[in-house]
């Protein structure tokens, strides 16, 4: 991964300031006014950074140890050295060449779907591992693994230090959070705590275009009690990834999937940290 890297930086690096002027001619970019327009862009690039991924350390855990690191401390800490030692190699790569390496723990969209399938195709379906039609996300506890806001909280908080190119820890809600601030206040409040860099916190929001309800919609919409084979489709607005993309139809086959097994970590109905998984 790191000799890929090097190699991109080093294409990119030939390239002159007039192949990319909007770029570069705004002084956006450190160093970029020192620049001529036939000067090569090294000096700018080496600003940036060059960054590693990973997805699956739950799988990984899995068809290590036969457990993920929801499930046991055991896992936990080896969670914890898996993504340590990858840590440790960028940290040497950028102390080697004099560049800005870091780790990210990837919030794939396509990547977990298509590495999954491969993965089947080369060893079967195997129990925990390949089983599903994704990938877990980075570090993250599985998105089906019953668990409560807190745990999940305490669990992904010590991998967040460790990735230092970028990270996310989500929690999903049964509800509208605005029926219990105090609720999302002690999640929020949690993450801080624990050296959470990057926290969310997701509830389902579904509309009615019909009637233009607004809020949760099960099998019927609650204002105009008719069904989603009745007329349109209800709006179904969920985040992927860290970020709203719009309404479910917008997610490929494996995030459709993750959505459809995520479990709820808190019911917004119960107040202060003894709220359950649902």
């Amino acid at each position: 991964c790191i000799d890929q890297l090097l190699d991109r930086f080093e294409i990119q690096c030939r390239k002159k300031v007039r192949n990319f002027p909007f770029l570069m001619g705004t002084a956006v970019w450190l160093d970029a006014e020192n620049l001529g327009p036939d000067d090569e862009i090294r000096e700018v690039l080496k600003h940036g950074t060059l960054t590693v991924g990973f997805i699956g350390l739950a799988e990984c855990l899995k068809i290590l140890i036969g457990e993920h690191h929801g499930q046991s401390a055991k896992a936990q800490q080896f969670g914890l050295e898996i993504v340590s030692h990858m840590r440790k190699r960028m940290d040497e790569a950028a102390a080697k060449y004099k560049l800005n390496f870091s780790l990210i723990a990837t919030p794939a969209e396509g990547l977990s779907g298509r590495f999954i399938e491969i993965d089947r195709k080369r060893f079967g379906s195997i129990p925990g591992v390949t089983d599903h039609e994704y990938y877990t996300n980075s570090f993250h506890i599985p998105v089906y693994y019953p668990i409560s806001a807190y745990d999940k909280i305490n669990l992904e908080a010590p991998y967040h230090k460790l990735t230092n190119g970028g990270h996310i820890t989500y929690i999903e809600l049964d509800g509208d959070p605005s029926g219990n601030l105090d609720a999302f206040e002690s999640v929020i409040r949690c993450m801080k705590e624990q050296g959470v860099g990057y926290g969310s916190i997701n509830h389902p929001v579904d509309r009615d275009p019909v009637c233009g309800f607004n809020g949760l919609i099960g099998d019927a919409c609650p204002k105009c009690s008719r069904s989603e084979m009745e007329g349109p489709s209800f709006e179904r607005i969920r985040r992927i990834t860290g970020y709203l993309v719009g309404t479910l139809e917008r997610f490929n086959n494996a995030k459709r999937a993750e959505v459809r097994d995520r479990v709820k970590h808190l019911n917004v109905t119960e107040t202060g940290r003894e709220m359950e998984t649902l």
